[in-house]
This record gives structure tokens, sequence and C-alpha cells, in this order.
């Protein structure tokens, strides 16, 4: 399918950012919706009109649950923003969490926040979590990538769009960039949060590494309440809402008390999984300020091999590992926008 133009020349030779556009008019018409985006006065932070759709993608005998959310009302095509989900909490854990009773009210859901400033966000449950089927395989990195693989064509199916950007957190973001090695042409924009290259001298990295017999041995890991809270207060405690453990806790242990292992064991034994110098499209790293998952030698390592100019990083402190569930939330949903959002490249 042809890839759908974004930018035109206006009657002056300018270059004009369709899609630049449509952002721009979904935010005003949001009112400002994303924290630390935006002033608008409080009659004009209405929250906006989202619709949530279900789909599901077939690989093989493995059904996967893929998750839509849109401004109702919005443009036909809208740009599309692709949530790829971590080891432990599935897609709408890590991305569309509600938190009744949080003094910052109900705004935990990523995929609400990016869908009201004008993004088509979409996020899925790689094999073995939440909604997906669970099977007896370890799951790991190169099997999310199949996943993607899979759910890509249903995405493209419904919004007409061949590529989309991707954002990836922790072994999300590991899946992100091996998926845009593999097929180039479906990222547009990639950003990695909270990822791992080679984990030299990261300190989680090496508690797995000691624990890889074990997550080599058994497929699934146990998860509890204990699991949910140790996301939040691994790195540096006091950083997060303590409702919001609880919040995720009730969200994906419904779905079992199990995982899979095998993203651990690859962040463990088969590290580095993706290649920098093979990574095509513009790439934003962001690096919070307390996340034991990287050290940042080898971060800034893996983005001196960037070989796309059009490139970032993003040291954001007041961060750790989780940090989309943070008090700091906001930090890093406006450096996904700035990146995302970025205006093209003009020519004479």
């Amino acid at each position: 399918m042809k890839r759908p133009k974004t930018d035109a020349a206006d009657a002056g030779g300018r270059t004009v950012d369709r899609r630049g556009i449509l952002q721009a008019s979904a935010a005003l018409a949001a009112g400002g919706a994303v924290s630390g985006l935006g002033t608008a006065p409080a009659a004009a932070q209405a929250k906006p009109a989202i619709k949530a759709e279900e789909f599901w993608a077939a690989k093989g005998d493995v059904k996967l649950y893929i998750y839509r959310k849109r401004l109702v009302g919005g443009p036909p095509k809208m740009p599309v923003l692709f949530l790829v989900h971590g080891s432990t909490p599935s897609s709408r854990g890590s991305y569309d969490l509600q938190v009744p009773g949080s003094a910052k009210g109900r705004e935990y859901s990523v995929m609400d926040k990016m869908a009201a400033l004008g993004f088509d966000v979409w996020t899925m449950d790689h094999e073995g979590y939440g909604r997906s089927t669970h099977t007896n395989n370890h799951c790991g990195i190169m099997t999310g990538v199949e996943d993607l693989k899979a759910a890509l064509p249903v995405v493209e199916k419904a919004t007409g769009q061949k590529s989309v950007m991707m954002y990836g957190q922790s072994s999300g973001a590991i899946r992100a960039g091996a998926l845009a090695i593999a097929e180039p042409a479906r990222v547009e924009r990639l950003i990695l949060d909270a990822f791992t290259y080679t984990g030299t001298d990261a300190p989680e990295i090496e508690r797995r590494r000691k624990a890889a017999d074990g997550y080599r041995a058994n497929p699934k890991r146990k998860v509890s309440l204990a699991t949910y809270l140790s996301i939040f207060n691994r790195d540096k405690p006091g950083t997060y809402e303590p409702i919001v453990a609880q919040a995720l806790a009730d969200e994906e242990l419904r779905h079992g008390d199990t995982v899979p292992s095998g993203t651990y064991l690859d962040m463990a034994v088969n590290m580095p999984m993706v290649d920098p110098t093979k990574l095509q499209c513009p790439v934003c790293i962001i690096r919070a300020e307390h996340d034991g998952n990287a050290s940042e030698a080898e971060l800034l390592e893996f983005f001196k091999l960037l070989p796309n100019p059009d490139k970032q990083f993003m040291f954001l402190a007041g961060l750790t590992h989780a940090g989309t569930m943070g008090l700091n939330r906001h930090r890093i949903l406006h450096a996904m926008h700035a990146f995302l959002t970025y205006p093209p490249l003009r020519t004479a």
C-alpha cells in the first residue's frame, strides 16, 4: 500500500507539515489536556471524548490482543503511535492504567494523553501476557518481534497507514528496536525509553544474570502485589503515588499470577539484541535519572553509533525505570510529544 504523504508545499514554496497541523488542531481541541504541555484556562480543560477499540491478530494458534484509542470526531487519518510494553505489566496496565482515588485524578493513561494530542494510539499484549494467548513458551524478545509483525498489518488495515511511530519501554524498547531493524519500512520514528543495550554495569541486569539458570529452567515468573511494588521502589522510593502500584497489581493479576521469563533471560545472557548501526529511522533515547537497567555509558555508546543524524538523547531528572507511572510522568510525555512532532527538514 502506498504510504500517505504528510508534507506538501504551500503557495510560497514552504513545506507544510500536514501531520503537525492535525496534531496542533487536536491539541487545541483538547484544551491542553496533557499536564506540562499547555496552560489553557481551567474552563477549557474539559476531558476530550476518546474512543477505545479492540482488535485481534493471529500468530499461528496464538491470538494476540490489540487495543486502540483515538479522539472522537478527529480527522480520518491521524499520526499512528504504537506503544510496546515491557517484561511484567501487559499493554493496558502499562499504557492505559486507570487509578481511581489518585490525588492527581485519572491521569495515568499514556494512551488517553497522546490521543488527546491528536495521535491514533495503539498497543498490544504480547504472547503470554494480558488478554493474549498464554502459552508455556519463554516468550523472549524475538517472540515479541514476531508479535509486532503480526499486529502491524491489523493497524494498517484499520488506519490505511503502513508505517507507525513507535515507543517502547524497558524490554519493549528492545522489541521495538529489533522490529525497526527487521522491518524498517514499518517504523517512521522510534522512542527507546528505559532501554538496555549491553547491560554492562547495570545493577538490575547483573541481578538477572545471577538468576539466569532459573529463567532457563522455568518459562514463567511468579508475580504478585510485591512484584508490582518493587517496580516502583527499586530505583528511587518516593517518586510515585503508592496507590498506583495497587491499581497496577489489580489490573494485571486478573490475568494470572505468572508472566513469561524470556525477556529477563534475554536481558541476562543475550545482550546486545539491537545493533544501533542498523537503525535507519530517527531515534530518541529517554534516560531516567534513576534506572538500574542500564548505565549511562552504554546508552551514550549506543547513541553515538546511530547513523541517522535526526536523533536525540533525553536525560530526565525525577524519573525512575517506570517513569510513565511516576509523579513526573508528564516530563516523558512532553519529550515524546516533542520528538514525534518534529518538523521535517526543508530543502531548497
